[in-house]
């Protein structure tokens, strides 16, 4: 029996020395990879993958407790999206997006019935970073202004305007290449730029804040305020009681548009359909990617409302993409709506995330003074790393890296040793798996975790 198929079909066995070296020496002789510098990295091979799990070339199994890049929501070879797209191939591979097609049509309206009241219509893209750039042009060109709010510790894509949006270090090397973006703080108890001692102090300074930010720039020239509605790479930083709803208030008083972020916690990460759904906010317009179909074939859109849909209902709206719907992508978009609902996943999401992960993250929290705070919500958590809890000195510096990093890559390097793919960012080790993941394998990573925050344990003060 072999244990993963190759590029040519053919049946193949663990520590085959010569499949791996041809897959490296491909990889490192002609793939560019991103966020890198080329002769630094050395990506590792992956064979197989099925379910939370994954295997190199020598056999090593490593749970995924990043879901890749937080789009493996169903897991690896979920069968029934790889027959949906077999199914989809067989009949129509393709079709131009001028063309009215079933799949199409049939995601976009569950899309429109999953989401919020007054939602009216999608455009699709082909990922995260499109749809921020479309649903910004589509802020634009309906309200006629032009200026876009955003915040800091948030991440939108690297595309140009999603990657001045952005509001963290990845895009400082990349200029202004929008120059009608402007940041604002945005609400983290833990390291509070208000100086807030209660999470509704917080709430509180952050909108008047945001709301000093717009009278200075001027409410009539902004056009939108951006949010990830749960900040996802810089933090998980779930949004205190009433700031959402807050920011809502806030925006409809001075005519301006919401966008809301969901590309990384849209489709289950927090046990609802769209993340906002907690929040008691209706937007008017919804960013998607990653979860809509597990990433399995290229897919992201825009939910768009009515009011924003009716400004292009007598003038043709100015952009378009060749592949925007791609029939494979929006097949298994279909079959995940098929699979949550069978499957339950919602729910489990929901019960896996109070059940299993805050109580232990709670008892991971009392047994390593590394552990600064822990926060999360459904199967979206974080721990964030401290040097001293009293003080809250970070694990490592603000960007850390080479040797100042060091501390941190350490603990990534234990996890990673013990069989465990996490989700590093910062000063965090984040925790984002599959949402199809068996208890027994959460409970075995958050084990793995846990056993690797004594290497934390040991650069705290006074250890």
């Amino acid at each position: 029996m072999s244990d993963y198929t190759d590029l040519n079909g053919t049946p193949r066995s663990f520590g085959d020395a010569e499949a791996q070296r041809e897959v490296r020496e491909n990889d490192r002789g002609y793939v560019f990879h991103s966020w890198s510098a080329q002769g630094k990295i050395d990506p590792l091979p992956v064979a197989r993958g099925e379910g939370a799990k994954f295997w190199d070339y020598d056999g090593t199994e490593y749970l995924d407790f990043s879901s890749q890049l937080v789009n493996l929501n169903l897991g690896h070879q979920h069968p029934g999206l790889v027959k949906a797209i077999q199914d989809q191939a067989g009949r129509l591979t393709t079709i131009q997006p001028a063309l009215a097609n079933d799949a199409r049509g049939e995601l976009a309206k569950r899309i429109v019935e999953h989401s919020f009241e007054g939602a009216r219509s999608v455009f699709f893209t082909n990922g995260g970073a499109e749809a921020i750039e479309y649903a910004v042009r589509l802020a634009r060109q309906s309200s006629g202004k032009r200026k876009i709010l955003s915040r800091y510790r948030s991440y939108h894509g690297s595309t140009g305007t999603a990657i001045t949006m952005t509001g963290e270090p990845r895009r400082w090397a990349n200029d202004v290449i929008d120059g009608e973006v402007v940041h604002f703080f945005g609400p983290y108890a833990y390291r509070s730029a208000f100086w807030a001692e209660t999470p509704e102090q917080e709430t509180e300074r952050a909108l008047a804040h945001l709301e000093q930010q717009i009278q200075l720039e001027g409410p009539g020239t902004i056009a939108a305020v951006v949010l990830e509605t749960v900040t996802g790479t810089n933090g998980v930083l779930v949004p205190p009681p009433g700031y959402l709803p807050g920011v809502r208030e806030i925006t409809e008083r001075h005519g301006i548009l919401l966008i809301l972020d969901e590309v990384m916690v849209g489709f289950g990460r927090t046990g609802e359909w769209f993340a906002y759904q907690g929040f008691d906010v209706r937007p008017d317009l919804v960013t998607f990617a990653k979860g809509v179909n597990s990433g399995y074939v290229p897919l992201g859109g825009v939910v768009i409302s009515e009011a924003v849909h009716e400004a292009f209902v007598e003038r043709p709206f100015p952009g378009g993409l060749t592949y925007s719907g791609h029939p494979l992508a929006c097949a298994a978009g279909v079959a995940t709506f098929d699979i949550f609902e069978r499957e339950g996943i919602l729910e489990r999401v929901r019960d896996l995330g109070s059940r299993v992960i805050e109580p232990r993250l709670r008892e991971i929290f009392e047994k390593h003074p590394s552990v600064g705070e822990y926060r999360g919500t459904g199967l979206f958590w974080a721990l964030e790393l401290v040097r001293d809890r009293a003080t809250r000195e970070p694990l490592v510096p603000f960007n850390a890296s080479g040797d100042a990093a060091a501390p941190f890559n350490a603990v990534v390097a234990a996890c990673k040793e013990a069989g465990l793919w996490p989700f590093a960012a910062g000063n965090r080790l984040q925790i984002a798996p599959p949402l199809v993941i068996s208890e027994e394998d959460l409970v075995r990573g958050l084990d793995i975790i846990d056993e690797a925050l004594k290497v934390a344990d040991s650069y705290v003060v006074g250890a």
